[in-house]
């Protein structure tokens, strides 16, 4: 299917690895090119090369104030427009709210929102002009709270808000804004929980993930593609309609309205 993405200017952060690796491996092969974003240049380097169309690799780290300003600012000298920005870098960290400290949540905040929020502000002119769209990379954990997630699932709600708001600016400005949230996704990160779940209960680590999966009730682990495929539709005119869509791809794990 023609998605009418041939040369149009994306910027996907996260890139180096796992969703985000997918996702500029996808938009590539439909023709866009790319602005690579991460904090790895070695990583950025061979997703680059792996790529099908042109691609820009710029080492930044989100969390400083100016490093979104950095990214907006390099896309545009190097193709002079921006169509897509993908939301997707920022990982948080789990484990027992009463013993989780400050800095956990500084930090967790500081690269999936404030990093997002900072890229959104900055590129916000130049998708205006070609009437474009930001894809926030977000996750079920910001819909369904859990013990074990506060900092996550808190990240991710504010950040679904944010797309939302932003979604309402857009309607004024002529750009799209959508999130994506993944349930459990087949990524390195996912796999090192694949690995302690396997030890804890005494089993492979080939059968681990479907025992994973099934204590989730859902029928299987996601792969990383089908996140990216879900991106390129709705960075397409085919989802011209989409306006503050929340989508999400996670097998049925989210139950809730």
């Amino acid at each position: 299917m023609n998605l009418h993405l041939t040369g149009k200017v994306a910027i996907v952060t996260g890139a180096s690895r796992g969703i985000g690796c997918s996702i500029a491996k996808v938009l590539a092969a439909e023709g866009m090119r790319l602005v690579l974003v991460a904090r790895s240049q070695d990583q950025l380097n061979e997703v680059a090369s792996s790529c099908q169309n042109e691609s820009l690799v710029h080492v930044a780290d989100l969390r400083n104030l100016d490093g979104p300003e950095g990214v907006v600012t390099a896309a545009i000298e190097n193709f002079g427009h921006i169509d897509l920005l993908v939301n997707n870098a920022g990982a948080t960290k789990r484990g027992d709210f009463t013993t989780l400290l400050d800095a956990d949540w500084d930090d967790g905040f500081a690269l999936k929102f404030f990093g997002a929020m900072r890229l959104c502000r900055a590129a916000w002119p130049h998708l205006k002009k070609q009437r474009g769209s930001i894809i926030n990379i977000v996750g079920v954990g910001g819909r369904t709270g859990s013990a074990e997630f506060t900092i996550g699932g808190s990240v991710n709600a504010a950040l679904l808000n944010l797309t939302k708001s932003l979604a309402d600016r857009g309607v004024i400005d002529g750009i799209r804004v959508n999130a994506i949230n993944p349930g459990a996704i087949l990524t390195e990160r996912l796999l090192t929980r694949v690995k302690s779940y396997a030890a804890e209960k005494g089993i492979s680590e080939a059968e681990a993930p479907l025992g994973m999966a099934h204590a989730l009730s859902i029928a299987r682990f996601g792969e990383p593609e089908e996140i990216a495929h879900m991106v390129a539709f709705l960075a397409s005119p085919l989802a011209d309609y989409c306006q503050g869509s929340i989508i999400d791809i996670d097998g049925g794990q989210t139950r809730t309205l």
